[in-house]
């Protein structure tokens, strides 16, 4: 292809570099978007004018990262990245060129790019496209090739290793041979990089359509290792025996369950990752009927456990990691038809109704990582007894059952008024009356409750 079309938002922005005899260039992502015929709205524009050029140009201009020649342009309601042709010298600390020099060449400027499919311009005048890394080719062919030299690309910037993975799983696209060799010489300088950029990384990977493809190729090429060594130790951890519940080892069975769960949730492909990582240290092996059987009792705390560990290392924001760890310590539910009304309320007193449906898709997600084949969702067992769970708790949820103490009739001020001394015991008293009401909800009544309060604070009845 010689030319692409080009947003009309854009060819009015050049109008202003045309008038004073500056070149500009649509690059980067947006250029290898568009020519896999994506939707586009986030630009990336180099240009031979500096920045303060760029800043007399335009009225709206954020100087965001003017010591490597990067300012935001605010254009017709769009936040426009643009950054001046340059080359880059020394790469000390990984990340950051020891030294910037502005120039002139577009094809200078192109060659310091870290893949061919992100080294392709195209003019923002016409289209026209400036491809001097047969980097189109390569997007045709699905390829993630570095520009020259993979190794000296991945020495320029430890991130470059983990960008190749998650481009891969991103864009279902292969890593050529002689760049996936040269990712395992580079992990010390990728141990260097910023917990927050691999952050950033490892959730676009999980957005991917497969992360697992991206997932495995952290564990082949020594990535994986680095930052999730936790997710490292369940391999080879056999889960397989005479019942033939699971096909995979803990840590396929992690990546695949991982796939499983809707693209749309991170939350949920976070715990369907780190739902089991607790089994190699939970894994026994009994005897039974002369059988051995392989068990992995209370994994789920275990894993809850770790993956704390691993999200708060990480720097998830604190309520992220709490729902997550909530789902991981949950999904080991095993719902049957023989539970009463009050065992369901208690169900979804623990595992709280906010996150019931996100519970529900973790298990979808456990059953897919089984055998990687997506579940039946309109037959089998466990199907069926889920729809019924669910159907359980949408009756109880009608029927605005109390399932936390503001559901209750009554308060701590309604205790202290009827003469219940302030402190420890109205707690227990209350939750008490809790417990009661998820057995029998028709005690939620004001009348009932403090009849009740009254005979434990006479009998002195601790809920400990």
């Amino acid at each position: 292809m010689k030319s692409i079309k080009i947003p009309n938002v854009l060819k009015k922005m050049y109008i202003f570099f045309e008038q004073s005899n500056y070149q500009a260039y649509l690059v980067g992502g947006a250029v290898r978007d568009i020519l896999q015929g994506k939707n586009v709205s986030d630009w990336d524009v180099a240009t031979d004018a500096t920045p303060e050029q760029i800043s007399i140009l335009f009225n709206r201009v954020i100087p965001t990262g003017i010591a490597h020649g990067t300012v935001t342009v605010l254009f017709m309601g769009h936040k426009i990245e643009v950054t001046t042709f340059r080359k880059e010298y020394g790469y000390t600390d990984g990340r950051h060129p020891d030294k910037i020099e502005f120039g002139k060449d577009l094809k200078a400027d192109l060659s310091r790019r870290d893949f061919t499919m992100n080294a392709i311009a195209a003019s923002l005048k016409d289209g026209t496209l400036v491809d001097p890394f047969n980097g189109q080719n390569d997007i045709k062919s699905k390829i993630i090739r570095t520009v020259g030299n993979p190794n000296l690309r991945f020495s320029e910037d430890g991130l470059r290793p983990v960008r190749a993975v998650r481009f891969a799983a991103q864009l279902n696209f292969t890593i050529e041979e002689n760049t996936l060799k040269a990712i395992p010489y580079a992990l010390d300088k990728t141990a260097t990089i910023s917990v927050e950029r691999f952050h950033d990384e490892f959730i676009k990977l999980l957005s991917a359509e497969k992360p697992s493809q991206g997932l495995i190729l952290m564990e082949k090429t020594g990535i994986l290792n680095l930052f999730l060594a936790e997710l490292v130790q369940c391999r080879n951890i056999k889960q397989t025996d005479c019942r033939g519940i699971h096909k995979f080892d803990v840590l396929d069975h992690l990546f695949f369950a991982c796939d499983g769960a809707p693209k749309e949730k991170i939350n949920v492909r976070l715990a369907a990752l780190f739902h089991d990582i607790g089994k190699p240290v939970a894994k026994r092996i009994e005897q039974r009927n002369g059988q051995q059987i392989i068990t992995f009792y209370n994994h789920e705390f275990r894993s809850e456990e770790i993956c704390h560990k691993i999200m708060t290392r990480l720097r998830f924001p604190k309520n992220q990691i709490e729902y997550v760890c909530h789902l991981v310590k949950n999904h080991m539910f095993h719902y049957e038809s023989n539970w009463s009304d009050a065992a369901v309320r208690r169900f979804l007193v623990r595992v709280t109704p906010e996150a019931l449906e996100d519970l529900f898709d973790l298990r979808i997600a456990d059953v897919y990582g089984m055998t990687a084949t997506a579940p039946i969702l309109k037959e089998g067992p466990w199907v069926a007894n889920l729809l019924e769970l669910k159907d359980r708790i949408q009756y109880i949820i009608e029927k605005n059952t109390a399932l936390c103490l503001k559901d209750l009739a009554i308060n701590g001020k309604d205790l202290i008024q009827i003469g219940i001394s302030p402190g420890k015991q109205i707690g227990q008293i209350l939750m008490h009356l809790m417990e009661t009401v998820l057995d029998d909800p028709e005690c939620n009544t004001r009348d009932r409750l403090l009849e009740i309060a009254k005979k434990l604070n006479q009998n002195q009845i601790s809920c400990k």
